[in-house]
């Protein structure tokens, strides 16, 4: 009886596999939503935008941006985890992602377990910024004054649990220096009190931040992405300036609900890397301060529990709880 049920299963799996080929062949047949878990009109909700009518002139079907914010993302991540995963429910994931494992004590989803990545869209990475009082030209510099005056050194960021604080607090523990937090309601806020020099430094924006810079109100050190800038050469890599292996700020990317079949993830996957690759979206994400990725889904999915890793260790750090 088990050998029968045995070459049943065994019969019946090349069909279903041939089933789900057909149906991801044609895909979409309706719209697809696309979850954005942060409001209108930010970084994230523009890029899923550009990506979702770029989808929709290639296939013919909209793609509708479905902003559901508020819980610190979580509310909106947790709509596509627990969406059917026939792949008319993407997510655009946010290194928030990657965070919130280590700053919520229980989520509604399981960030590994939940869903299936298809491809990192971009990387936003941050520059470094003194305040011109600060007797610093270089990392090395910065971390040297860091040292002398333990505790005496304020640096902004744009909230609790932003990127900006964990960039410092990355930087804090990989040099054993101490800085006494100072959030903001905004990255503009805190550039704002970085120029008037109501803290001392900060991780931001380089759209931000380099206007100030070339005015001399701010002084850019370095930048924390993993090679150099195509727009400022000039400025060095942390990991270049006294820090190797550093790397910190923001990323987008595109998920589906777990147990989406492979063919329909790479129909989206195989479309969306097309996209990233036109030198207008290129321009468009450059301008913004963005590198295009469209990496794989395996090399995606690697990259999500790595960040996970790092981002939990400098968490229990340093003691940062949800705001």
């Amino acid at each position: 009886m088990f050998k029968k049920l045995k070459l049943a299963l065994l019969v019946m799996l090349p069909a279903a596999s041939a089933a789900e080929a057909a149906l991801a062949q044609d895909y979409p047949t309706k719209p697809i939503r696309m979850v954005v878990a942060v409001a209108p009109a930010g970084p994230t909700d523009i890029l899923a935008r550009m990506i979702g009518q770029k989808l929709t002139d290639s296939w013919g079907q909209p793609v509708i941006i479905d902003n559901r914010p508020g819980g610190g993302q979580v509310i909106g991540t947790d709509i596509v985890a627990k969406s059917q995963p026939d792949g008319y429910t993407l997510l655009m994931s946010t290194n928030t992602f990657a965070v919130n494992p280590a700053l919520f004590k229980r989520l509604p989803y399981d960030p590994q377990r939940d869903f299936t990545p298809i491809t990192l869209v971009a990387e936003v990475p941050l520059i470094l910024a003194i305040h011109p009082s600060v007797p610093a030209s270089t990392v090395k510099e910065l971390i040297a004054v860091a040292k002398a005056r333990p505790g005496q050194l304020n640096y902004g960021s744009s909230g609790t649990s932003s990127s900006l604080r964990l960039a410092a607090e990355l930087m804090q523990s990989m040099v054993d220096i101490q800085m006494v937090h100072v959030p903001y309601k905004g990255t503009g806020p805190a550039t704002t009190a970085l120029v008037g020099g109501h803290v001392q430094l900060m991780f931001t924006n380089p759209m931000v931040a380099l206007s100030q810079v070339k005015a001399g109100k701010l002084r850019a050190l370095a930048i924390t992405s993993a090679r150099r800038s195509d727009k400022i050469p000039e400025l060095p890599t942390m990991s270049e300036a006294g820090l190797p292996g550093y790397t910190a700020g923001s990323w987008f990317g595109l998920m589906a609900p777990a147990k989406t079949s492979p063919a329909t993830v790479d129909k989206l996957h195989g479309e969306v890397v097309r996209i990233l690759r036109m030198p207008n979206v290129q321009e468009l994400m450059a301008g913004s301060g963005a590198n295009a990725i469209g990496n794989t889904p395996q090399e995606f999915s690697s990259y999500i529990r790595a960040d996970m890793a790092k981002w939990a260790k400098v968490i229990r750090a340093s003691g940062i709880t949800a705001d």
